[in-house]
């Protein structure tokens, strides 16, 4: 398994590889047939397009946050130096986090409706929602003071 994972994925993603493809076999062991290498190799196989995949959705929205960044940068309005670093503080963040602040900054959702969309509680996604904000703070540099309020202004300019 170890091996074909390193052919496939390179050997600093080979222990995820393997650590997932026997987390999806322990999860589905009714499925497993008796000689399990076979579809081992199949289910690793999938888990390596699976990252390939992510890898790509994350490569193409970094691109879109650099170009946002890029167009804040080119902008003459007052406040380019603040939507640029905010854009920038958001490109840092986790896909997680960057949906979660979109989806109500940006998008307008109320909590319950985002909540839906990410497929968790109402309470969850307050909890998600607070850490996310909280990352941001932190990716601008701003004082833990700053008010929750202030900084969603911010980043829907």
């Amino acid at each position: 398994m170890f091996a074909y994972a390193v052919g496939r994925a390179g050997r600093e993603h080979a222990d995820d590889v393997v650590a997932e493809t026997f987390l999806v076999a322990w999860r589905r062991l009714a499925d497993v047939p008796a000689n399990p290498l076979p579809w081992l190799l199949g289910v690793a196989r999938n888990v390596v397009h699976e990252r390939y995949r992510d890898q790509v959705r994350q490569s193409a929205l970094a691109a879109e946050m650099r170009a946002w960044v890029r167009e804040a940068e080119e902008d003459v309005a007052e406040h380019v130096t603040d939507r640029a670093a905010v854009l920038l503080a958001l490109a840092a963040l986790g896909d997680a986090d960057r949906e979660i602040l979109t989806l109500t900054a940006w998008h307008g959702l109320a909590a319950r409706d985002a909540a839906r969309v990410v497929g968790c509680s109402t309470a969850t996604f307050f909890v998600r929602l607070h850490r996310a904000r909280k990352r941001l703070q932190d990716a601008l540099g701003v004082d833990r003071q700053t008010s929750s309020a202030r900084l969603a202004k911010e980043y829907t300019r």
